[in-house]
């Protein structure tokens, strides 16, 4: 990262410039709403959700409960939710190739 006032290479953690003193603003991170390959019961959905809101998965299972329950489409709209929502890409490790 580097310091938009004078040019100088900073840290990402850093608050100030430690060449010219002058405040970094903070990066601004997008959330995206995507379905965890981790920590999920069924689709991901309530999971997906409790990322995005930053809230604990429990709660977003328990309201999920209470929509499918008292609601009823509470259901439809999870099924739409597994459709709709992208799933998190898969990572893959590369192991580096021995040659003889």
């Amino acid at each position: 990262m580097y310091c938009n006032h004078c040019g100088a290479n900073i840290g990402q953690s850093a608050a100030r410039c430690p060449a010219c003193g002058v405040v970094v603003p903070p990066i601004a991170v997008q959330k995206k709403l995507i379905r965890p390959r981790a920590n999920r019961k069924l689709g991901g959905v309530c999971a997906a959700f409790a990322n995005y809101f930053e809230v604990d998965v429990m709660i977003v299972r328990l309201i999920w409960l209470v929509a499918v329950i008292f609601g009823g489409t509470g259901l439809l709209a999870y099924l739409i939710a597994w459709i709709v929502i992208p799933e998190e890409p898969e990572t893959f490790l590369l192991q580096p190739t021995r040659t003889a």
